[in-house]
């Protein structure tokens, strides 16, 4: 399987390929697909759009020249090859599982006629040359070579013309316009790997020349005068170019791994991807140069594709198309100028430094085309005194694409180093960075009240104080009071005076942690201090049903006959789920013993009535008390003490 692009496309290389060699890179893109493989792919320059075989799934998804899917054409079961006729106007399928091949118009996205082949024919390989549609069909030895007269009336087909050749696969087929009677046939599917050239002029195949090559080939493509051609394989062997006239070796392209798809674009520049098992770079872009090492580029961290073609030129040259991954997360990338050189380039800085003391940073800037010693590179510092960064001027390449300066940083915290290349005429433009964490000094920053409880809605003012500092004076005040209800929020931000501090005040009604913070600046690092501090709740209580009151024993007594049930009454500030702790305790011994104490559940008003009962002794001094305990049904406040009641029964 293969990628064509336009016969038309050479005449425009012809015209602006100097200009896609003129500068550096631009953004390459990549794009997802939702594609289980890719079985052929054919670019069509006149339409701006890439047709995608993916016989899994039965379909051919149309794309633009982005990647971005135009429409799928479905139901295509198990479609094979692509080919697109000289005009651009029509793609044809080789629709395997259906033994026959359609006709799709290109302007209308549509199929617009088919041509059955004969069953269990199942053609899975075409070219189109001289007018007629050859294909390959069959399976293993059963393969054969078979031709559609499409300037008939009525197209007819014709099969076993492979004059005399005995296919162990089905034939993988190429011509070009640019080489009328011609029609190259690839046995790919055996180890001796034959390669038979025929002479088709006479509208029956004959062969012209034919030899064993020894590979299992992967793919191969024409050059773009149609007289000679590139294979892909077999195994971990090289790219090798053949001449068509007698098939002797023109040329070989080093691979460092297995190749697996091969595309020539109109000025004769070679692309290739191999399967890149090590992740060490997957598509190689050969200059028309023999003496020029390849342009190796690493766009997957997955093995790439094979049994597929996935790999194309743009009609004009200057873009190549690579669809990388599989199993339903495939990428079509997209590499803006491929002729180019790709450019790597590291920086190693310092993990950490000293401020105001010097630091080394170094690297190195590396292609398959060697940068000469003195190529300029760009260094910026980014930090906190310039968040814009500050240019450190131009450095120099020394042997080996190395390099290395000193710097000393003025400001602390985070430092970051880039280091730029802009490319040229034959390499991508690169740009790193890295980072150091260079040291500042610790400011003091204090809060007042820490630990300290304050009565329910009681104004206090916490002061926080910051000490020496750089050039930042600004501190934050921010106030969390307990409870999910309540977020944490900025109570005040200002510079501090001349005395280095900033207060605010306010009013208390949970416990709350304050924090002060100061952001740091280039010399002095940030801090964060905390100050907790309690809020007790307002409490009363009130006894209900007694006879009358009076001042004694150092304190005002409420009286009750024996017959009557004091009622307790507490109010308390509210809260969800609150509870009050009521506690009794009666005077004996000369010291007060407590009788009874128990926790009772505040309304959503913070009141609780309680009604003691029972037959108390008479003459026996009491006393009540309702209390809040943090932690007793919810934390929000300090646990604050109620004050005694006293009380004593008659008869």
């Amino acid at each position: 399987m293969r990628l064509r692009t336009l016969p038309a496309a050479a005449a425009l290389a012809a015209l602006f390929g100097s200009v896609v060699l003129a500068g550096p890179a631009s953004a390459d893109s990549s794009r997802s697909l939702a594609l289980f493989d890719a079985n052929d792919t054919v670019v069509d320059g006149a339409h701006q759009h890439v047709f995608i075989s993916d016989a899994y799934n039965n379909q051919i998804v149309v794309t633009d020249l982005t990647g971005k899917v135009v429409t799928t054409l479905t139901g295509l079961s198990q479609v094979r090859d692509l080919e697109l006729s000289p005009d651009s106007g029509t793609l044809y399928a080789a629709v395997y599982g259906a033994d026959k091949i359609v006709a799709i118009d290109t302007g209308l996205l549509a199929q617009t006629a088919e041509y059955p082949t004969g069953d269990g024919t199942t053609p899975s390989r075409l070219a189109y040359a001289d007018g007629k549609l050859w294909f390959g069909y069959g399976d293993q030895w059963e393969s054969g070579l078979g031709e559609i007269d499409l300037g008939a009336e009525t197209p007819t087909v014709t099969l076993d013309l492979a004059a005399g050749h005995d296919f162990a696969s089905p034939p993988v087929l190429h011509a070009d316009p640019d080489n009328p009677g011609t029609l190259l046939a690839l046995d790919a599917g055996i180890s001796s790997g034959p390669i038979i050239v025929y002479d088709i002029s006479s509208g029956t195949p004959t062969i012209r020349v034919s030899a064993e090559k020894g590979g299992f080939y992967n793919d191969a493509a024409l050059t773009p005068d149609g007289q000679n051609v590139v294979v892909a394989g077999p195994g971990t062997r090289a790219l090798t170019e053949y001449r068509l006239s007698d098939l002797s070796e023109v040329r070989t392209f080093p691979t460092v791994s297995e190749p697996e798809t091969v595309s020539i674009a109109p000025d004769g520049t070679v692309a290739a991807t191999v399967l890149d098992t090590d992740n060490v770079g997957d598509t190689l872009v050969f200059s028309t140069d023999p003496a020029r090492p390849a342009s190796v580029r690493n766009l997957s961290r997955d093995w790439m594709p094979w049994g597929g073609h996935s790999t194309n030129w743009s009609a004009d040259g200057s873009k190549l198309y690579v669809l990388t991954g599989n199993s339903g997360s495939m990428q079509f990338q997209t590499v803006d100028a491929p002729r180019l050189y790709a450019s790597t380039l590291t920086v190693d800085a310092p993990t950490k430094a000293t401020r105001a003391a010097s630091l080394t940073v170094k690297g190195k800037l590396t292609a398959n085309l060697a940068l000469p010693a003195g190529t300029p590179i760009q260094v910026t510092r980014t930090d906190l005194d310039s968040p814009n960064g500050k240019s450190l001027g131009t450095k120099s390449l020394g042997a080996g694409g190395t390099y290395s300066f000193t710097d000393t940083p003025p400001a602390g915290g985070k430092v970051k180093y880039t280091v730029t290349y802009a490319g040229d005429s034959t390499h991508t433009a690169a740009t790193a960075t890295d980072t150091v964490d260079v040291s500042r000094a610790t400011p003091t920053l204090t809060l007042n009240n820490n630990g300290k409880a304050y009565d329910y809605a009681q104004s206090v003012t916490f002061t926080a104080h910051l000490g020496t500092t750089y050039k930042n004076r600004t501190v934050e005040i921010w106030a969390n009071p307990y409870g999910a209800d309540k977020p944490d929020k900025r109570v005040k931000t200002g510079t501090v005076n001349s005395s280095g501090n900033l207060s605010v005040t306010l009013s208390l009604t949970r416990k709350t942690a304050l924090t002060a913070k100061f952001a740091g600046d280039a010399r002095y690092a940030p801090k964060t201090t905390t100050s907790t501090v309690g809020a007790r709740v307002k409490v009363s209580t009130a006894l209900g049903g007694s006879y009358k009151t009076h001042f004694t024993w150092s304190h005002t007594y409420y009286y009750f006959h024996q017959s009557k049930d004091p009622v307790v009454t507490t109010t308390m500030t509210a809260y969800p789920n609150r509870k009050q702790l009521l506690q009794i305790q009666g005077y004996a011994g000369g010291v007060w013993q407590t009788t009874g104490k128990q926790y009772f559940k505040l309304d959503s008003a913070g009141r609780s009535v309680v009604t003691l009962t029972g037959t108390p002794p008479t003459g026996v001094r009491f006393r009540v008390r309702d209390s809040y305990v943090s932690g007793s049904g919810d934390s929000v406040n300090t646990t604050t003490y109620g004050a005694w009641k006293y009380f004593t029964f008659t008869r």
